[in-house]
């Protein structure tokens, strides 16, 4: 049995990277909750009030991309500590420092395997 590490958020616009990304953080041993961009996500997060273990996110999507939502999400009290990943195709090194200094405690670059995941959760102390 799998112990619970407690609940992730995955935003990302892909279906598919939800669901990869998804079934890779049950394996590990999180509840996962998902959303399609930045904006459904602070929406999810306001009406649920979640306490979150680690948070995915995407940079490229619609509606609110995950560079805004980082912004956003670091600006709360309550969502200040928690880490964060940026998932993205982004692979400019511009890119990444815009990432980390707006919150962002790691980076991974798609495509991406579970084992790159998680090595980059064991940095972030969220996997033993």
């Amino acid at each position: 049995m799998v112990t619970s590490m407690g609940t992730a958020l995955v935003i990302d616009d892909s279906r598919a990277i939800r669901m990869i990304l998804g079934r890779t953080l049950n394996r590990f041993g999180y509840e996962v909750c998902s959303a399609a961009n930045g904006r459904e996500a602070l929406d999810m997060i306001g009406q649920q009030d979640l306490t979150l273990s680690v948070i995915l996110v995407d940079w490229n999507m619609p509606e609110m991309n995950g560079l805004d939502f980082v912004k956003t999400i670091r600006a709360d009290p309550r969502y200040r500590e928690v880490p964060l990943m940026m998932v993205t195709t982004e692979t400019e090194i511009e890119q990444m420092y815009r990432a980390l200094e707006a919150g962002a405690n790691e980076y991974v670059m798609k495509p991406f395997t579970d084992e790159v995941i998680a090595d980059k959760l064991r940095l972030l102390g969220v996997l033993q």
